[in-house]
């Protein structure tokens, strides 16, 4: 076993316990960015003056208006920027835009007293603008060939031969939604300016080092003038990866005109308006099988919905094609990305960070083809899975790929899916306008960053001589029990107790350049980083401790807080071990790093191996559909997921239940809707409040709920043999949708392939139904265009 992965004597990692920070969040006492407002003098607030119109230049600007209404201090426009005036890493987000790109795009702020003095001050503000055309729909930007970024091609095999030699062939296209990440607390930042001159910004931040970057750029100072601080964030899901960055950036100009601590807090309609989605994709596709249902050939063009800004949508994209295969080999595949550019927010980050896209596409493929070749959805997938020693389209091996299978069995057998299919079928047969159907789907998730350089992190580890330890390390805590797990990952390597270690809240002057806390790989490479700083202190104390105990450093053990030689009755409390060292000037801290080995991408190629692992899971999930109403509940719901040997399980299992259900929230109740019409408000964001953007709730859970992580299954070379968590449950949920369609088939006898779109929607289940009434698509026909299926699930042929 390797180092990183072997566990030492009685570890804290692997024992269940609460989040670090759970008593402060039932209580009301734990500390966000806005909070500290309070706790501020002088502070000002900023609000953003919004163009309520899709696409259009500016010809004028008067802030005048504004400056005479009581309170208001001062409005920010680009010409009060001393440095750059942009937001983005790829410089096409400029901070105080000249031209507006979507319906409620920012072009200055006004700074007052009063939140309610920015809002009058706000609205003052005239803005003279020039409308010119604007693309709103996915479709819209396709047909008027309105892209930008790169378009990556993927190529495995001889695609023309594969198709040559499938005994079926069926193409067809799929587009399916954007989703809002509706974390708890909307962008926030607070900015001050010390009496060294330094900026400090607190700020709810994935990625405090970058927005570090890119206020120090916008204020034309260096990254060691600026200091960011998350505290802790309420709810992120990547869409505070890149997008707190502008908004931090427009405190900290602030704080440096006014000399005076600024505030920023969006409302929920502001952040609703003004901040990016999960991309929207849509798909057409080919794919060939042969006789007994292998796939042999998949074409496939993925289409992402950008916005008007590319912000993080080329590596979207990219993932989005490293996943369309999840758990099948495809041995041939040509594999195209595009990003289209429309006059929407910018799209960003969200869990999952493409894959789940580009999985949903296949599973779509799945599950619209098993009926038309003739078998049960689960055999076809079954029969697809990865087998030893087989690659991804990409060239990558697939290491373990054993567990899939058994997983897939363990999953089976959990929910007794045999008997439980036997019931159902019962159940439909005696019940005409109801129906059930259970159905399994499984994952294949990579982890790591798809940009090699991100693959690394740092850590801060203090010991203080009392015995103490504080930890700082480079990832950010928003809920998901990172530095839970960061505390046991600290407390086991240094062999104490978990109550000796407290953790700091991530600075970028304790660690620098780190990267953001994303693609799930927060607690295997901050885990990593602490482990590497706690390593090097406990191998100083050790060599002391030898020498009090008279023997040598490697016959030492630290195990719950007591130094011991073995074969000995000789030990030492880890206190009196601590202060021993501090008397004889051993260095008692340690920072520590950690790069992801054996990772190469050619992006260019689009070729290598950019993941060091894939997490597998499989959830089998069993509806109820009402035939007259598409309405329809989830009644049972069986997971088996694999996270290695976990650092938290309690941590682990309530990131499964979570993702899953906001999985289960993306596919079948967030229906995002914009105005795509010709009127005054073209591109709109409909669904702007939770009264009409629908969430998942109590009432969307399943009545029965079974999560179990995959016993025996240490990952080598991961910190303390654990993977990642974060974002592979959410592609559970694809069950779910995959029960829908094949409840909808049930409305009529066997071999009807459903069309069903996503989200799957109370509405768009009972166009399904009506469908499949109709008498949908059977093997060697085609789904006619007037099927009554909504426009976004367009028509299946089987060539």
């Amino acid at each position: 076993m390797s180092q990183l992965s072997e566990r030492p004597e009685k570890p804290v990692v692997g024992v269940s316990m609460p989040h670090e920070s759970a008593h402060l969040h039932v209580t009301g006492a734990a500390l966000y960015t806005d909070d500290l407002v309070h706790r501020t003098k002088d502070v000002l607030h900023a609000y953003p003056v919004q163009v309520m119109k899709a696409h259009g230049r500016i010809t004028a600007l008067r802030t005048e208006p504004a400056l005479a209404v009581p309170g208001v201090v001062r409005v920010l426009t680009g010409a009060d920027v001393p440095g750059v005036n942009d937001a983005g890493m790829k410089h096409d987000e400029p901070l105080f835009p000249d031209a507006v790109m979507f319906h409620g795009h920012a072009v200055a702020w006004v700074l007052a007293e009063t939140v309610e003095a920015a809002r009058l001050g706000a609205a003052a503000v005239e803005v003279d603008l020039d409308e010119e055309p604007s693309v709103i729909t996915l479709r819209e930007a396709i047909d008027a060939g309105s892209f930008h970024g790169a378009r990556p091609l993927m190529l495995a095999g001889d695609v023309d031969a594969g198709f040559e030699d499938s005994a079926h062939v069926f193409s067809g296209e799929f587009q399916f939604s954007d989703q809002e990440h509706f974390y708890l607390e909307t962008h926030a930042a607070l900015a001050l300016v010390d009496e060294n001159g330094q900026m400090f910004v607190q700020s709810s931040t994935q990625h405090p080092s970058e927005t570090q970057e890119i206020v120090a750029h916008v204020l034309g100072l260096h990254s060691h003038e600026v200091t960011v601080q998350c505290l802790r964030m309420g709810g992120g899901f990547g869409g505070k990866e890149m997008q707190p960055h502008g908004f931090a950036a427009v405190a900290a100009l602030g704080a440096l005109l006014t000399g005076r601590p600024v505030r920023v807090r969006l409302n929920r309609t502001q952040d609703l308006t003004m901040s990016g989605k999960r991309h929207g994709f849509h798909a057409a596709w080919k794919i060939g099988f042969d006789a007994e249902g292998r796939i042999q050939a998949l074409d496939a063009t993925l289409t992402a919905d950008g916005g008007w800004s590319l912000d993080l949508s080329e590596p979207v994209v990219a993932r989005a094609l490293c996943h369309i295969d999840n758990t099948y080999w495809i041995p041939n595949a040509r594999v195209a990305g595009r990003i289209a550019k429309t006059n929407k927010v910018s799209n960003t980050a969200f869990r999952g960070f493409g894959g789940p896209q580009g999985m949903l596409v296949i599973e779509d493929i799945m599950g619209r083809c098993a009926p038309l070749l003739g078998l049960d959805p689960m055999e076809l997938r079954e029969r697809n899975f990865y087998r030893r020693g087989q690659s991804t389209p990409y060239g990558q091996p697939v290491p373990h790929p054993e567990r899939i299978s058994v997983i897939w069995r363990q999953v089976q057998e959990d929910a007794a899916v045999a008997g439980r299919k036997r019931e159902i079928e019962a159940f439909n047969a005696a019940h005409p306008d109801t129906k059930r159907a259970l159905a399994i789907t499984g994952i294949k998730f990579g982890i790591s960053f798809n940009l090699t350089a991100f693959n690394q992190a740092g850590a801060l580890v203090l010991v203080y001589k009392d015995g103490s330890v504080l930890i700082n390390h480079g990832g950010t805590e928003m809920g998901q029990g990172l530095h839970t797990k960061m505390l046991q990952v600290a407390a086991t390597t240094l062999g104490i107790p978990l109550h000796k270690v407290r953790l700091a809240p991530t600075r970028t002057d304790k660690v620098p350049n780190t990267s953001a806390t994303a693609a799930s790989a927060g607690a295997d490479l901050n885990g990593a980083a602490v482990k590497n700083a706690c390593e090097q202190i406990r191998g100083r104390l050790l060599e002391v401790a030898g020498t009090q105990l008279g023997t040598t450093a490697s016959d030492v053990r630290i195990v719950e807080g007591v130094a011991r030689a073995l074969g000995s009755d000789k030990e030492l409390a880890w206190n009196d071990l601590v202060r021993t060292a501090y008397f004889q000037r051993v260095q008692l801290s340690a920072a520590g790093f950690y790069r992801t080995e054996g990772l190469h991408w050619d992006a260019k190629a689009f070729q290598g191996s950019p993941f060091k692992y894939f997490s597998y899971g499989a959830a089998a999930t069993e509806v109820e559909v009402d035939g007259f109403t598409g309405a329809y509940r989830i009644r049972r719901v069986d997971i088996v997921h694999d996270v290695g040997d976990s650092l938290s399980p309690m941590i682990d299992i309530g990131q499964v239940e979570g993702g899953f259900v906001q999985g289960a929230g993306w596919l079948t109740l967030e229906d995002m809707r914009w105005d795509a019409g010709d009127g005054p408000n073209r591109g709109r964001l409909l669904t702007q409040a939770a009264s009409t953007y629908k969430l998942p709730s109590f009432s969307e859970m399943p009545e029965e709920f079974n999560v179990k992580l995959l016993e025996n299954a240490t990952e080598e070379g991961a910190v303390y043999g654990s993977k990642a968590v974060g974002e592979p449950p959410l592609m559970l949920a694809f069950s779910v949708r995959e029960a829908l369609r094949q409840a909808a088939a049930a409305f009529r006898p066997a071999g009807i392939s459903v069309e069903l779109a996503s989200p799957a929607t109370p509405e768009a289940v009972y166009w399904a139904i009506e469908s499949v009434r109709e008498g949908g698509a059977r093997p060697g026909g085609q789904v006619p265009d007037d099927s009554g299926v909504p426009a976004d699930a367009s028509a299946l042929s089987h060539v």
